[in-house]
């Protein structure tokens, strides 16, 4: 029988032949050491042409597609294609990794490219938004990443001489980055006039921002800053592929095969033309050049690599070459010489030398080749072709011999039989050709018996038979030369083969896995000498196999390089080497064969670093078949998978799913939660059936272990218990840090996450997750207590380092071992090393950046390992494995095995001096420091069980599986789930015990004495003391296990069911049997005695049965027939007269003891029988236990307290709740405490309702609850939780605050028109061509001016530039705590539209943050000292960010990228100023936490399902903050990288309801206080309502402010001012006492959303968009800032003479402005919408029209009313419904319309009097241009008349005089408004995306030149120049501000 292990002899690496020049570029580079790098298939290769040796790096599983160069110049980064494509950088010295950076990409990773200091690393992916990623490469984590462009990137560089700024160029774009946080912002280059927007294929960057880039016609662009500078035409013919930089230049390549030499500034040097040289050809292409000194490389298209020398550049050196693209079949080996020939697609047959390692002779053909063979002589070689010929040259010179074409389809296979005489040629026509050699190659004989193509062929060694394969999967046999088919397969028996190259036969069955009928395997060459063989197949994997192999699935060794699939493998003639060609990479890969003796010989002289240089070897997978058979122990922990149907995670989406359906039912009163609570008190078990070395003593001695989702922490002194009850499911593995007194636990969970809390406060230090899907199986602490490692339970056993108190990973790694893991080891002395060990499974693994790279322990076959430790040096490991043995290694070397138990070692724990073992026999090992000799053995046996022990050993030398030393004792954790203390002399205490493996049902409390009995599937039956002692006072084995036991009313006996159907009676003290029975084949599944004397004992089992029986004469006295289903509890009433039932259908029954007939009983009188005890789960008094998702979990137990109040229930989800009882309506309110971690299957209360009893089934263990009744309220924290449904009472209404939550913030991007338009825009209607458009005739008059030209003197200028001089406004009706005092109270800061204001309050000068890209929806400062003037603002947008930024410079520290899609709405520093938090308007409102300095996120979490107003950090804290919502308060706490959260605990007072909360504040001693919506604030300690501060105010309390300095609180809120009260109040730091504060604003309701405390004075910012100073002396109040409350602004007038204006709003008011004071002079209330305004000629008067159709004439001066007149119904005044009324004011105040423009289509936006008021100009809201006569009203349609008009003022629009006003985007939105200026040399134009825009006047060519100002929200209303063009003036639709520019006019 052959042997089943993988061959001992190996290949290895020796060369590659190719280079990647296809679809790939800047490849190939000269590292420090002068060796060439570069790559080809998925190997990374260096070349030393001076010794011509190669290395290879190994570390991609697939093509390598890009490189990068350290600017040292020994490290590299490849990055690769595929699914989950990584980078590796990597030593080109060593060639081994140095780090690994994934998780990012997808699809593959096209470019790379190393900052100037090395330090940084950018990534381009192939994914579709072309994602651009920046690493710290060193740490494997991205620092930044944003999407690159819509289309392909071709090259990325940093630029050298600017920091954190890159370029990057491709299709048609090149684009400008630079990195600032976590953002990468990018401006696109301008291309402009200079040259065509066009692909750029590759960049270099220069100093002084000049960037070089090639294009795709063979330009060189030439960048400075953004623009395109100049062109230097015509570098190259065609594209220019590749850019390289040095010291003395540039050296660009392109596809016209030319290098070209430019010196720094770009003047060319010199030209090298490729072509033109001795190896040179036409239609060479250069893909990448790299120029060092006077050596320049170059990488062609065609795989070649040249080297030039600069001087003597006309004779470049081919140092590397290899096939053109197209796929790669053909292989032949030479029959006597070291030659290897290939012919691939590319029509070219070569032949390489195996030991020169070079190309010696290259022939091309007319087709492609497919096949070849080389005749036995060594003189021909035949090739096959594509198209269905053969050609046979000869080796010596590639000269033809013959060419035959007999078939149509492609020629496969052929083969020259071994005496020479033959030729078999296979095709796709499934037939072979048999030719004669000698007869010149006349066809003889063919053979057809296939029907698929021919794959391979082999002759046997007589030359008599030929066997063939076929695409079908046959094999069949020929007579030779004939072509007869063999059919009688005894003739074959002795026939021997010359070679084997075929896919099928008994001979290599197991070169196929087992159980797959894939045919995957390409090639196949046996080696008969050394016995083994090679083959090829689809996945890129060589393997080498024993020959012959019987069994499918035989081992292996499998080595990787090439990337895709192999096409063909074949053995040199002497077996040296092995030549594999790959089809896709057409690469040719020659491996050195070593055999046996010689790898023996290798391990003595194997360098250190390199372990048997086994390129990457790595063994099959496959079983083995003579494995040891399994320890049963062991069998049972590798299948556990721990998978859950529903997990934790998704119950709220299942809330959310159900919520529907439940609306109306919550509608009705819901019953309260009941007013008494329990605390988990203790807990019988502990993880020892599937958990190992998982139970440590701390620092205190107390000892820390975990069972259920609970870690425990044990006082051996007190017998005390205290508990972690952080975890939600199941815990699995534990690990101490090296201090012992953190803990770090792993749990179950879909996305599950690891603890590390602090064993004394049992507080969480950090929270883990986001990488472990299902669960985490294995965990372990680093020496230095700083990192972390875990393995997944994952299908590939992901494995992560962390640095845990940050909670960043610092690297990861997919084990994709399919076994269980079950144990890491960080090494104590490097802990960049760790090992893994499990099911057949033994690495050691180092850290590579982001990644880790493993290597197999070196043993035969591996052993399962189930422990492992560090010894006493950094190399050497000891592992215990599944056989008893403990493995002795030395770095990856297994040195010798030492037997040390009989069966499994589970674990091993290193000491001082020695380790000790415990192992399944049961015995502790204590041994010296080598494993020489074992010192002592402790048995655990009953016998040496020491008199203060909680309990009893169930049996003797229970398995082994947790040990560990301490305080002078060894502590020792079984399978059976007890916990011991060995002392070294020898006595053994028992400290915790609990259930073993198997779910655990019954329990039973005794009916007068602090007792419980519990029975499991375990088979045995326990009574344990509920009093302090705690222990289990008896056990007793059962025949079977049980699932439920009753006490007898007088507690003497014991009734318990067993799974069989059987149920005994014992005595309740000695467990003897006093009587059994065994009627029912299924489960008995309830038990229970009837009340009273306990005369009935009614027995319900599975087979859907009650039996009663008498107890006294022990018989069967009835039987309670009916049920459909299995019976699941049983009750009796008080009388013993009638038993209820519950059956698993959900039914509910009643029947009459003792004969047990069934009754119908109406709901109403249920409730009225006085149950004796009620265990029952349905029924009218229960119902609203049922939550909400019942489809999912069932409530499996419930238990009703004996004084009848509490109802304590367990479910499927491992939660146990207690409700107010009865629980009528459905879904009742509760209380609810976790800690079981699956199903709890049974609850009862104790006789006296002190204590609550729980069983778990899944987790074993029985739980004590202490019950603490209503008055006793220190509840502890997150001890339970409110239920789960939302209270449905609203949480409270205000207009204000519900406009808040409903408003949509319009995206500025996004935004549509305001006014109803129709009609055609401009840019896209025809010109109608006018009758006399022949030139004009200079007789003719000169055309008159546009416009009027006055008051401007006699020099015209035009304006160059804007500049924000002032805007008037604050955005204060939907924004709070936005306006804060910044130094010391000298400037205010605030924000209106998407501008950040700071207000010098001196001196009144605004300065301006301009760089969001829309509207800043808040803004907070940092007040800690050493961020002083530091400022954080959000905004809205798709993909927002948060700009934190110097208030006093303006200069921007960090923009940080969120994922809060809508908009960021709330920020917040922490304490020490170095934390941001921020609130999103996405949907789920996410929390998120940034290191703002580094832009780096630190955590992020779901907030709320509706709208969060505020979220704040506690103003001493760096972890815990606030949010604050509708019907929210969530108090947080960021452990490591995770939010953990509470919401606010309501039912400490009573009836408080749930309100909305809109402001937060903080007191010291954890008091927080929130602002509600009724005015009421409430009190929070923690996060307990402690007390409400009723109406604090009357309205809602919008805003909250705590001074840091003396902790005083100021409030704001919505009230009516009154004598006592006002909206704003300052409170003391407990808000019992405060005073109040009047604003003297003269308005009816005063509504305060802002409010900050400076020296002595309190800032208030208004809805009204006021922002106030209040003196707390005086009470004084000082306005500093005014604006528009409501918009938006539509009437905006600039007077005709001095610099002030007007501007009339949807608020009513019309206010005068004074532009060199910067303020507002004085404002009227019209009480009515305003939407237009005018001065008169003079600027004495001003007429408004309002929206009601009326129209208003003030005076000036003072602002008073001279007359009012409406002639319309509502629409907007002068231009009034699709009509324009003609007034004549010198009639006086009577105001008589004296005429009007009628028929005007749609509404009129905008209107101009001619200059000298005879015509009047209209646009209208259909985009047409209409003029008029004054006053006749009479229509002007004659084009030439208009032409003449000159007009007075231009505001329209529309004309083709402004057609180039209109842009291309402006599909869905309209420029709104225009003016020209008084000069009539420019236009400013106002449109829906908020842009201010200046052209030239005017401007009749469409999309005209322009400069844009930004800083309005969307939709600009109006646009005026002041007088002489000073100022421009804009007034805002959605921000309500007015912003005032600074004209800068050109120099004369």
């Amino acid at each position: 029988m052959a042997d089943r292990t993988a061959p001992n002899c190996h290949l290895r690496l020796e060369w590659v032949y190719g280079y990647r020049g296809h679809q790939c570029r800047n490849n190939l580079y000269y590292t420090a050491a002068k060796e060439i790098v570069y790559f080809v298939a998925g190997v990374g290769v260096v070349y030393n042409t001076r010794e011509h040796k190669q290395k290879f790096y190994l570390g991609h599983n697939d093509d390598i597609i890009s490189l990068a160069l350290h600017p040292e110049r020994v490290l590299v980064a490849t990055g690769q294609v595929g699914k989950e494509p990584y980078i590796c950088v990597w030593d080109s010295y060593t060639v081994q990794t140095v780090s690994i950076l994934k998780d990012v990409h997808t699809h593959g990773v096209a470019c790379l490219a190393f900052d100037l200091e090395g330090q940084c690393l950018v990534s381009v992916g192939l994914d579709s938004k072309n994602t651009i990623c920046v690493w710290d490469w060193r740490r494997g984590k991205v620092l930044a990443a944003a999407p690159g462009h819509t289309d392909r990137i071709f090259d990325i560089s940093w630029d050298l001489y600017q920091p954190s700024k890159l370029v990057s160029c491709g299709v048609k774009h090149i684009k400008f980055w630079s990195l600032c946080g976590n953002a990468l912002t990018p401006k696109r280059g301008v291309f402009g006039k200079t040259g065509d927007l066009q692909t750029i294929l590759c960049l270099a960057c220069a100093k002084d921002e000049v960037t070089y880039s090639g294009a795709l016609n063979g330009d060189i662009y030439v960048w400075k800053g953004i623009n395109l500078m100049r062109t230097v035409q015509g570098a190259h013919g065609s594209g220019i592929f590749s850019m390289n930089v040095c010291e003395e230049g540039f050296a660009t390549g392109g596809r016209d095969g030319c290098v070209r030499l430019w010196d720094l500034n770009f003047k060319p040097i010199t030209v090298i033309d490729l072509r033109e040289t001795d190896q040179g050809y036409k239609g060479l292409s250069v893909r990448s050049v790299c120029w060092r000194g006077d050596h320049i490389l170059v990488g062609t298209q065609d795989s070649e690599i040249f080297e030039v020398v600069v001087h003597d550049r006309t004779k470049p050196f081919l140092i590397m070459q290899g096939h053109c693209e197209g796929e790669l079949w053909a292989l032949a080996v030479h029959p006597t010489k070291p030659l290897a020939m290939t012919g691939s697609d590319d029509r070219s047959v070569r032949i390489w030398s195996l030991i020169d390692h070079a190309l010696i002779a290259r022939c091309n053909m007319e087709e492609p080749i497919r096949c070849a063979a080389v005749s036995t002589d060594g003189i021909h070689l035949a090739l096959g072709m594509k198209d269905g010929s053969f050609t046979v040259l000869r080796v010596r010179d590639m000269t033809e011999v013959v060419h035959i074409k007999d078939r149509k389809e492609a020629i496969h296979e052929l083969k020259y039989s071994p005496d020479g005489a033959h030729l078999a040629v296979g095709s796709n026509d499934n037939s072979v050709d048999i030719y004669g050699v000698v007869q010149r190659y006349k066809k003889v004989g063919e053979c057809i018996g296939s029907n698929s193509f021919i794959t391979h062929m082999d002759w046997s060694t007589d030359s008599k038979f030929l066997q063939t394969n076929d695409g079908s999967g046959r094999r069949l046999f020929y007579r030779m030369p004939s072509g007869k088919e063999v059919t009688n397969r005894e003739e074959l028996k002795l026939v021997q083969w010359a070679s084997w190259t075929c896919v099928l036969g008994p001979e290599i069955n197991g070169i196929w896995p087992k159980y797959s009928d894939i045919n995957d395997i390409n090639s196949v060459d046996a080696n008969f000498n050394n016995q083994v063989i090679v083959t090829a197949d689809d996945y890129g994997l060589v393997k080498l196999l024993r020959y012959p192999c019987v069994k499918k699935g035989a081992k292996f060794k499998k080595y990787l390089g090439h990337s895709a699939h192999i096409t063909n493998a074949r053995w040199s003639h002497d077996y040296q080497w092995v030549i594999t060609i790959g089809g896709a990479d057409h690469s040719v890969f020659q491996w050195k064969f070593v055999p046996e003796r010689k790898s023996k010989e290798a391990l003595h002289i194997a360098p250190q670093g390199t372990t048997l240089a086994d390129s990457n070897s790595e063994e099959s997978d496959s079983d083995q078949s003579d494995v040891p058979e399994m320890d049963s122990e062991i069998e049972q922990e590798t299948q556990l998978t721990y998978r859950r149907q529903v997990y934790k995670e998704d119950l709220p989406q299942l809330k959310e799913q159900c919520k529907e359906k439940h609306r109306a039912m919550a509608m009705k009163k819901r019953e309260r939660a009941p007013g008494s609570g329990v605390k988990l008190h203790f807990i019988h078990g502990y993880r020892g059936y599937d958990c190992r070395s998982n139970l440590f003593y701390t620092q205190t001695g107390e000892i820390v272990y975990h069972v259920a989702a609970i870690g425990v922490v044990y006082n051996r002194q007190q017998n005390t218990q205290r508990f972690y009850m952080g975890h939600d499911d199941d815990i699995l593995c534990l690990a101490i840090h090296p201090l012992k007194d953190f803990v770090a636990t792993g749990q179950v969970g879909r996305d599950s996450s690891i603890h590390i809390w602090d064993t004394e406060t049992l507080k969480p230090m950090s929270v883990l997750r986001g990488f472990h899907q299902l669960g985490v199986c294995a965990l372990d602490f680093s020496a230095d207590g700083k990192r972390l490692a875990s393995v997944g339970l994952d299908d590939n056993h992901t494995i992560v380092l962390w640095d845990w108190r940050k909670g960043e990973k610092l690297s990861a790694m997919r084990l994709v071992h399919k076994d269980k893991i079950f144990v890491v080891k960080i090494n104590p002395y490097l802990p960049d090393k760790l090992i893994t060990a499990g099911v057949k499974h033994m690495k050691f693994w180092h850290k590579a950046g982001g990644g880790l790279i493993g290597r197999k322990g070196n043993m035969g076959k591996t052993e399962t390992m189930m422990c492992a430790v560090y010894g006493w040096s950094e190399e050497m490991v000891f592992s215990g494995t599944c056989t008893g043995d403990i493995c002795i290694w030395r770095d990856m070397f297994l040195m010798k095995t030492v037997k040390a138990h009989d069966g499994p070692v589970f674990s091993v724990h290193a000491l001082e001096k020695g380790f000790v073992t415990g192992g399944k026999d049961g015995i502790v090992a204590l041994w010296d420091d080598t494993f020489e000799r074992c010192l002592k053995t402790y048995a655990i046996k009953r016998a040496v069980l020491a008199p203060g022990s909680k309990g009893l050993l169930l049996e003797d030398n229970p398995s082994i599986r947790a040990i560990s030393l301490g305080h002078g004792h060894i502590l020792v954790g079984t399978k059976n789930g007890e916990i011991l203390e060995v002392d070294k002399s020898g006595p053994i205490t028992l400290l915790v015990q609990g259930h073993m493996e198997g779910e655990v049902w019954g329990l039973a409390t005794h009916p007068h004495l602090p007792l419980c009995a519990t029975v499991s599937d375990d088979k045995t039956l326990r009574i344990w003391d509920l009093s302090p002692s705690h222990c289990m006072l008896a056990v007793r084995k059962l025949r079977k296990g049980g699932r439920c036991c009753c006490f007898s009313p007088d507690g003497k006996a014991l009734a318990v069911g067993l799974n069989d159907g059987s149920f005994i009676i014992v005595n309740a003290d000695t467990l003897e049997d006093l009587v059994s029975f065994h009627h029912r084949k299924d489960i008995i599944s309830d038990i229970r005695f009837s009340p009273g004397a306990g005369k009935y004992l009614a027995v319900a089992s599975g087979d859907t049965f009650v039996d009663i029986y008498n107890v006294m004469s022990s018989k069967r006295v009835g039987v309670c027939k009916g049920c459909l289903n299995y019976i699941t509890h049983l009750d009796w009433d008080k009388r013993g007269k009638l038993l209820q039932v519950n059956t698993g259908a959900k039914e509910q029954f009643f029947f009459e003891a003792p004969r047990g007939k069934r009754q119908t009983i109406p709901a109403t009188e249920v409730e009225k029988i006085d149950w004796c005890t009620w265990t029952c789960v349905l029924g009218t008094s229960v119902e609203g236990v049922w939550p909400l998702i019942s489809e999912v979990t069932e409530v499996t137990a419930a238990c009703l307290s004996n004084d009848k109040k509490v109802l304590a229930t367990g479910d499927d989800l491992g939660y146990v709740k207690l409700f107010r009882y009865p629980v009528k309506g459905k879904y009742a309110k509760f209380k609810r405490y976790v800690a079981h971690s699956t199903h709890v299957t049974n609850v009862r209360w104790t006789h006296d309702d002190s204590l609550l009893v729980t069983v778990g089934g899944g987790d074993t263990c029985l739980m004590i609850w202490a019950h603490e009744p209503e008055g006793h309220r220190e509840f502890k924290q997150c001890d339970s939780e409110e239920s789960d449904i939302e209270s449905e009472d609203d949480g409270g209404y205000d207009s204000d605050v519900t406009r808040e939550n409903e408003l949509n913030y319009t995206i500025k991007a996004l935004s549509t028109n305001m006014r109803p338009m129709t009609g055609v825009k401009p840019h896209l209607q025809l010109k109608e061509p006018s009758v006399d458009e022949r030139p004009p005739v200079s007789r003719a008059l000169p055309q008159p001016e546009k416009l009027q030209t006055n008051n401007v003197g006699k020099k015209k200028r035009p304006i160059e530039d804007l500049v924000l001089e002032l805007v008037f406004g604050y955005r204060g009706n939907d924004c709070r705590n936005n306006v804060h005092y910044l130094n010391e109270g000298a400037d205010i800061i605030y924000h209106t539209a998407s501008v950040g204001i700071v207000l010098n309050l001196t001196t009144s000068c605004q300065s301006f943050y301009v760089e969001h890209s829309d509207d800043i929806l808040c803004l907070t400062i940092n007040q800690h000292p050493k961020f002083p003037n530091v400022v954080a603002t959000g905004q809205v947008a798709t993909s927002p960010s948060i700009h934190v930024w110097d208030a006093m410079t303006k200069q921007t520290l960090s923009v940080l990228r969120c994922f809060h899609s809508g908009g960021v709405c709330s920020v917040s520093f922490s304490a020490t100023g170095k934390l941001l938090l921020s609130v999103g308007l996405d949907p789920e409102h996410t929390v998120t936490i940034w290191k703002w300095q580094e832009g780096a996120k630190v955590a992020s979490r779901i907030g709320h399902t509706q709208r969060i107003f505020v979220a704040e950090f506690r103003p001493d804290s760096d972890t815990h903050f606030v949010s604050v919502g509708i019907k929210h308060v969530r108090f947080w706490t960021l452990a490591g990288r995770a939010l953990l959260s509470k919401k606010g605990v309501l039912s400490s007072i009573e009836d408080a309801r749930m309100q909305t909360m809109l402001s937060v504040a903080f007191g010291a001693n954890n008091l927080t206080f929130t602002g509600t919506i009724s005015g009421d604030v409430c009190v929070w300690k923690e996060h307990i309502l402690v007390r409400i501060v009723a109406k604090a105010h009357t309205g809602p309390v919008f805003t909250m402010y705590t001074t840091l300095r003396d902790g005083l609180i100021v409030t704001g809120g919505k009230e009516r001012p009154s004598k006592e009260g006002g909206a704003l109040k300052l409170w003391d730091q407990e808000l019992k006492r405060c005073r109040a504060f009047r604003l003297e604003t003269g308005q009816i309701i005063d509504c305060v959303r802002s409010v900050c405390r400076g020296k002595g004075k309190i800032l208030v910012g208004t809805r009204n968009a006021e922002i106030i100073e209040v003196g707390e002396k005086n009470a004084a109040c000082n306005i500093l800032v005014n604006g528009h409350m409501d918009g938006p602004i539509w009437g905006l007038g600039t007077h005709p003479s001095r610099d002030v204006f007007l501007s009339a709003a949807e608020d009513g008011t019309v206010r005068l402005w004074d532009i060199p004071e910067k303020k507002m002079l004085n404002k009227v209330n019209l009480g009515h919408p305003a939407r237009t305004i005018s001065y008169s000629p003079e600027g004495d008067m001003v007429a408004i029209g309002m929206k009601n159709g009326e129209f208003i004439i003030l005076l000036v001066a003072s602002l008073k009313i001279w007359g009012k007149k409406r002639d319309r119904q509502p629409n907007r005044g002068a231009s009034s419904r699709s009509a324009v009324d003609f007034y004549d004011l010198t009639l006086g105040p009577q105001l008589n319309r004296i005429n009007c423009c009628r028929d005007i289509p749609s509404f009129v936006m905008q209107m101009d009097f001619s200059a000298d008021s005879a015509y009047v100009q209209i646009s209208t809201g259909a985009y047409k241009r209409l003029v008029y006569e004054v006053p006749s009203g009479r229509q002007v349609t004659e084009q030439t008349q208009i032409d003449r008009i000159t007009w007075a003022t231009w505001t329209s629009v529309l004309g083709d005089e402004v057609v180039g006003i209109w842009s291309r985007n402006t599909d869905k939105a309209d420029v709104t408004c225009a003016c020209v200026s008084h000069s009539g040399l420019n236009i400013v134009t106002g449109d829906d995306f908020g842009m201010v825009k200046l052209f030239d006047f005017p401007c009749p060519e469409k999309f005209a030149k322009h400069k844009r100002f930004l800083g309005h929200s969307a939709h600009l209303t109006n646009v005026r120049f002041s007088s002489g063009d000073r100022f421009v003036v804009s007034a805002g639709g959605d921000d309500r501000s007015l912003f005032v520019w600074r004209c800068v006019h050109a120099p004369h």
